[in-house]
């Protein structure tokens, strides 16, 4: 394994990215790792790109990822995952939630959702696809497409040995834990189904 690993996260405001990557950031660092985190909110309270780079290893100079040098792009929004794709290294992985959130130029009319993005970002990168939608909304709420993609992503890097459910519990208020928690694991085997 490389000294360090980087990981960018990406979405639109309210989506609860920075809740992920501090979930994230606290399990890397009760694991023993030197962790470097750094959020930048674009229009995050408007619905604008809101993203998070998280990176750890046994030493880690540097929270900032630069273009093509992210090992995984995990993207909350479809558009957000084309918006940041030449950040990831030649080698890197994509995980994109099929879930697509309108600009406000979409929504005033002035242009449209782009088409085909998924299959846009799949011919340029090794991609797995979760629907963290609907996986959030069969358990009853979707506000933990987040938690999903976290576990998507815990999978996908094989960071499996962190006790990421105690993780959870200590980061989110008591009466969100199971259906957190729940969120985690389908999140997890939606990745291994995505693989299939």
């Amino acid at each position: 394994m490389a000294d360090t690993r980087s990981i960018l996260l990406v979405g639109v405001g309210g989506q609860g990215t920075i809740l992920a990557s501090k979930i994230l950031s606290t399990g890397l660092v009760e694991a023993g790792y030197d962790v470097k985190m750094s959020e930048i909110h674009g229009m995050a309270q408007r619905g604008g790109s809101v993203s998070t780079q998280v990176r750890f290893g046994k030493e880690v100079h540097s929270p900032i990822i630069g273009r093509g040098a992210a090992d995984i792009l995990v993207s909350f929004e479809a558009m957000e995952a084309l918006r940041w794709l030449e950040y990831l290294k030649p080698d890197g992985k994509v995980i994109v939630n099929d879930y697509k959130i309108p600009s406000v130029p979409i929504l005033m009319g002035k242009v449209d959702y782009p088409e085909g993005i998924i299959e846009d970002i799949k011919e340029k990168a090794d991609t797995w696809v979760v629907d963290a939608a609907k996986i959030a909304m069969e358990l009853g709420n979707a506000k933990v497409m987040n938690i999903v993609l976290l576990g998507a992503l815990v999978k996908a890097m094989d960071l499996t040995d962190i006790d990421w459910e105690q993780v959870i519990r200590n980061n989110v208020k008591e009466k969100f834990i199971d259906i957190n928690i729940q969120a985690f694991r389908k999140g997890m085997e939606a990745v291994e189904l995505a693989k299939a």
